[in-house]
């Protein structure tokens, strides 16, 4: 369903991190439909790549793509500096790259903690900060929205490092929603629920025995899965002129699921030592293909 003019977005450059596939591609189709022109983030450029060249097929040469690792706050800045440069200012982000995996706290090394809170606060961070310098320096206004999870409010058994992260990109959302409302600069977050997408679920419903509470649509009130369409449509509202008054928020889209529990992984505490081994090794095995899709 239409629910915005065609042009909503004319006019607005917008970053979205982790673009290249799942939500952030499927956010980014829809907000070129609606007349914006996006920029892709991602680690793989043959992934970037084929993205842009689906988008750019149906709506024009409209979606620009560079291979960054926003981990390094260096490789961020001269990211960002290259848009301007060649693009133009932006007008908003939205910080979507994620990393995660289910696995028993006992058992993170601290290079598995940091490779997702590295990604997801501190990636989030710097970029954020690259573009609201710039905005503030330029006196220019903004949108920012991330993508968060409900964990942020409940918490979550498993997935610990990710919930910690997305807490803390909710916090920057709050503060940096105060500090830099007097530069027409605004911060939101959205917390959806099951969406599904094939390496997400992968990696956090690598088995029969992982598909438990917060990866089921018949755990959801409103009994499926949600749909990229709808998660969209609450970003393109977010980024666009139409709700200039709202910001410091984080707007739940989960049919209900975390109103009704389940939402987390807390069921997970009922497996044995041999399904954690099936589900690690199922991970790894995720995770090993998508690293060697990157090389390639």
């Amino acid at each position: 369903m239409a629910l915005f003019d065609a042009s909503a977005l004319a006019g607005k450059r917008i970053l979205i991190t982790g673009g290249g596939t799942g939500l952030g591609k499927g956010v980014a189709e829809v907000l070129v439909a609606y007349g914006a022109e996006v920029h892709l983030w991602g680690r793989r450029s043959e992934v970037l790549e084929k993205a842009c060249a689906e988008i750019n097929a149906r709506h024009g040469q409209r979606a620009h793509y560079q291979a960054v690792d926003i981990r390094k706050a260096e490789l961020v800045d001269a990211a960002v500096a290259q848009i301007w440069k060649e693009h133009g200012p932006l007008t908003g982000l939205i910080n979507n790259a994620a990393a995660n995996f289910i696995a028993p706290t006992k058992d993170l090394s601290p290079r598995g903690f940091e490779a997702i809170t590295s990604t997801v606060m501190n990636g989030a961070f710097f970029t954020t900060q690259a573009c609201g310098k710039r905005w503030i320096e330029q006196g220019l206004k903004g949108s920012v929205v991330s993508t968060l999870v409900t964990w942020i409010w409940t918490g979550s058994a498993f997935v610990v490092p990710s919930a910690m992260a997305k807490a803390a990109v909710n916090a920057m959302t709050m503060s940096l929603a105060v500090e830099w409302a007097r530069y027409g600069i605004r911060l939101n977050a959205v917390a959806p629920g099951p969406f599904p997408t094939d390496y997400a679920w992968k990696m956090l419903a690598p088995t029969e025995d992982a598909k438990i509470g917060a990866t089921q649509a018949d755990e959801v009130p409103l009994g499926r899965y949600g749909e990229v369409s709808e998660l969209a449509n609450l970003m393109l509202l977010l980024l666009s002129d139409a709700c200039d008054y709202l910001t410091g928020e984080t707007i739940c889209i989960d049919g209900g699921h975390h109103l009704a529990a389940p939402s987390t992984f807390s069921g997970l505490t009922k497996l044995s030592n041999e399904a954690w081994s099936k589900i690690r090794a199922s991970s790894e095995a995720a995770s090993a293909a998508a690293k060697s899709q990157r090389s390639a």
